[in-house]
């Protein structure tokens, strides 16, 4: 059984909290654009059963109370963490939008 140094133990948790970051601003998106962050989530994986997904849904304000995310902001975040799959459903529903670019 290994155990982890606290260097490891500091890496992995700072990962998990960026990594729940990148999904509260996934899932806040979603929200601000009236959309349901695990419907878009499962299209774009097969599942929505997902524990980090999970939180930052719970995170989510709503509309009026956040602040805006510019699809671009949210495209450079899911391209950090290589959600490719993420990232073509978004830009999928941006352009179902309509003309109105952020």
């Amino acid at each position: 059984m290994s155990s982890y140094s606290d260097k490891e133990k500091h890496i992995i948790e700072s990962f998990q909290q960026d990594e729940l970051m990148m999904a509260h601003v996934f899932a806040q998106w979603c929200v601000n654009n009236e959309l349901d962050p695990a419907h878009v989530y499962k299209e774009a994986y097969g599942t929505a059963d997902s524990d980090v997904l999970k939180q930052a849904i719970a995170l989510t304000v709503s509309k009026e109370e956040a602040g805006e995310i510019a699809t671009s902001t949210l495209l450079n975040v899911l391209s950090l963490y290589n959600n490719d799959a993420l990232a073509e459903r978004v830009v999928h529903y941006d352009k179902e939008k309509g003309p109105k670019k952020t």
